[in-house]
């Protein structure tokens, strides 16, 4: 397979894979808020681990292809912490927050940096919306 050929799956893969992790993420919270039972189901737990990981993997395979990397090309370290801050106010959502009040706001949250997380990736600027200011 050629280069540009394995860019394109991989590039495939790795959109199709954020846009089930998100929509996964906004159904869990929505359950979280309405029938919370829903999220103790089997493949709710198992589910979203295999595809953050085809997305965790893609992600980096990516990076390697396009010889781009996180700490030393400015818009993959802010997709990067992002990323953290994404997943951190994610466990909170649907784990660790105490107050349903918390967890909805942490799941409005999560949902914000993920739409910038999707800015950064497709302007490739840290600052995607600076253009608006």
């Amino acid at each position: 397979m050629d280069h540009g050929t394995m860019l394109h799956l991989v590039k495939f893969t790795h959109v199709s894979m954020v846009i089930l992790s998100y929509l996964l993420f906004w159904t869990r919270g929505l359950w979280m808020i309405r029938d919370p039972a829903r999220l103790q189901r089997r493949w709710v737990r198992t589910v979203p681990h295999v595809i953050d990981t085809l997305l965790l993997a893609s992600g980096i395979t990516l990076a390697v292809l396009i010889h781009q990397y996180p700490l030393v090309d400015g818009w993959l370290t802010a997709k990067l912490i992002g990323l953290i801050a994404y997943i951190g106010l994610g466990l909170v959502a649907l784990r660790l927050g105490r107050r349903r009040t918390t967890r909805i706001a942490a799941w409005i949250a999560a949902q914000g940096v993920f739409f910038y997380i999707v800015a950064v990736a497709v302007s490739r600027n840290p600052l995607p919306f600076s253009a608006l200011l």
